[in-house]
């Protein structure tokens, strides 16, 4: 293959703006041919790779963090961003930098055009006529396994986009296939049953892979215990009492921001005390985290280490406190399942205080499921759209909120109009990870 195509990162948006945007090309024979024209940059590298309806970027994130703190170079790909597209390329917990991004990008795009005019010669017909061939996902999957390479790292932590069996992350065969649980999200995709989207995430399962199985697997194990036999995988259980890593929650946070103390048990390991800036529901994504970085290193985790790393994590869009007076929570909760636990969240962070709940949401959710999950803990909703065509428009948004609660509900034109709104009480931000974006880049920068 060529050497990498010099980009700007302002070129290297405009060509994934061109790409394919949406979707699930059911096959993975587009980026088996990228990364192949690349010379499979993945084999440099181990691989954990995490599925699941609802965690698994904080997963990837907690397992990323984990291995590092080993002295392991390890990289986090992770999507949607939240603000920029840097953010879904961590190397040891710190974004790439957008002429490292576009660097990849432009590697990724030498070998789409490889691959195309190799396709256009066997056809005999022009490159060109065959149009945007890859989708916006491969792309970007192809360009961080190359920069991964290019950066010498040990682990690649790799979060699918969406399912299992097609995602382009699927290219890879990992010593570590995480699935954090399985809830009805995307059904229009991965089937309208959690046993149908089991069996699609299953697919993470390889031959030669440790399968971790987070708690929201209960219910479906068996479809994800049979894939594992079928491949010969051992399987690591991540839950209460009898599974094989468990976790005990020894303080709750009592406000937004505050610490969460856990004693995690391990597979080959206790792990007392840790604490963490984070919400009560990340307890179980720590196990989870805890339980593959054992599998991957094949070994006790230092406790010590490890204790430090999540002292010092973070979790951007995820019950994150980005004003503390009075308090504004943004949280990229987008189905029922994960505005049920963050409504449990705020019940216990706020002091039975009920915030205003500022609520976008995009068109292709169950935004009735979200409404009634958050309305017990909401003193008001404030509807409005993020910035994105997917988006649920606000007045539809606001007459589901009327028809399935009677908490007081509002319309506003912007998230910007929406946090104005809210400024003078406590708030949180949620209903889809573009509305946490949104938010989060307004108030932050």
């Amino acid at each position: 293959m060529e050497p990498s195509r010099a980009l700007t990162y302002g070129e290297a948006l405009e060509l994934l703006e061109g790409a394919l945007t949406f979707g699930i090309n059911p096959s993975l024979d587009g980026i088996r041919a990228l990364v192949g024209a690349m010379g499979d940059p993945h084999s440099a590298y181990g691989v954990c790779q995490v599925t699941g309806t609802n965690g698994k970027t904080s997963v990837t994130r907690l397992l990323a963090a984990l291995l590092s703190a080993h002295g392991l170079k390890t990289g986090a790909y992770t999507s949607p961003h939240l603000v920029s597209y840097v953010e879904r390329m961590e190397v040891d917990g710190a974004p790439v930098t957008e002429a490292a991004f576009a660097a990849a990008l432009g590697a990724a795009d030498v070998a789409a055009r490889a691959v195309l005019e190799h396709s256009a010669q066997t056809l005999g017909v022009a490159a060109e006529s065959l149009g945007a061939t890859f989708t916006e996902f491969e792309l970007l999957t192809a360009a961080a396994l190359w920069l991964y390479r290019e950066q010498r790292v040990d682990w690649a932590v790799l979060e699918v986009g969406m399912g299992g069996r097609w995602d382009a992350t699927s290219v890879t065969v990992p010593a570590v296939a995480v699935v954090t649980g399985v809830a009805l999200d995307h059904t229009e995709r991965l089937g309208s049953t959690r046993e149908a989207i089991a069996a699609d995430k299953a697919h993470i399962i390889k031959r030669g892979s440790v399968a971790v199985l987070g708690p929201g697997c209960a219910g479906v194990e068996d479809i994800l215990f049979s894939r594992a036999r079928e491949m010969g995988a051992e399987v690591v259980r991540v839950g209460r009492d009898e599974d094989d890593v468990t976790w005990e929650v020894l303080e709750a946070p009592t406000a937004p921001g505050g610490p969460l103390r856990l004693t995690v048990t391990g597979v080959r390991g206790r792990y007392e005390g840790l604490e963490v800036r984070a919400p009560a529901y990340q307890a179980p994504n720590i196990a989870t985290a805890v339980a593959a970085a054992e599998a991957a290193l094949g070994r006790p985790l230092d406790a010590e280490a490890i204790a430090r790393r999540l002292a010092a994590m973070r979790f951007p869009g995820r019950f994150e406190l980005v004003r503390p007076e009075p308090p504004l929570v943004i949280d990229g909760a987008h189905n029922p399942e994960a505005a049920g636990v963050l409504a449990r969240s705020i019940a216990g962070a706020f002091g039975g205080v009920r915030p205003a709940i500022v609520l976008g949401v995009l068109a292709d959710k169950d935004a009735a499921g979200i409404v009634r999950a958050l309305a017990p803990v909401a003193a008001r909703f404030v509807c409005a759209a993020p910035t994105s065509s997917r988006a649920l428009p606000a007045a539809d948004l606001a007459a589901v909120v009327a028809e399935e609660t009677d908490v007081a509900v509002e319309v506003k034109p912007s998230i910007a109009a929406a946090l104005l709104a809210v400024s003078g009480e406590p708030a949180v931000v949620t209903g889809s990870t573009y509305t946490a974006g949104e938010a989060r880049g307004l108030i932050l920068g």
